[in-house]
């Protein structure tokens, strides 16, 4: 694995405006849903089958957080609370980038071993967490 910071290349995606885009709009889409009082959506998967899903929780962590129930949160969905947790920080770190306008840090996954090793890490944490949720 290689971590470098460097400027971004010509012809480069700009992975820092484009994800920071994506949370502010998803940011707003929630804000203006809330306001609109608009009902909560519901998990088809737990719908059809009776099990909650991977994601099952998410919106009930999410209000959980927004009212500074932090353990609420963690307890309806621990990945939710942790996948927050890293946006805002990648967040914070993508807006400071793009202000500066300074250089971005890219990592490079060189071994195919580290890569495969970093997917199965990955699908684990995800597992786990739906086992969790299955528990409840």
């Amino acid at each position: 694995m290689r971590f470098e910071w460097r400027p971004l290349r010509p012809g480069e995606l700009d992975a820092e405006l484009i994800w920071l885009s994506v949370t502010v709009a998803s940011a707003a889409i929630g804000v203006t849903w809330l306001a609109l009082h608009l009902p909560m959506p519901q998990c088809t998967f737990r719908s059809l089958t009776g099990f909650p899903c991977v994601t099952c929780g998410a919106t009930r962590s999410v209000n959980a957080l927004l009212h500074g129930d932090v353990l609420a949160a963690w307890r309806l969905n621990p990945l939710v609370l942790l996948g927050l947790a890293t946006v805002a920080v990648f967040d914070a770190y993508a807006l400071v980038v793009l202000l500066a306008r300074a250089r971005r840090l890219r990592v490079a996954f060189t071994a195919r071993p580290l890569r495969r090793a970093a997917v199965a890490i990955g699908c684990a944490v995800v597992l786990l967490n739906w086992i969790y949720l299955l528990r409840q």
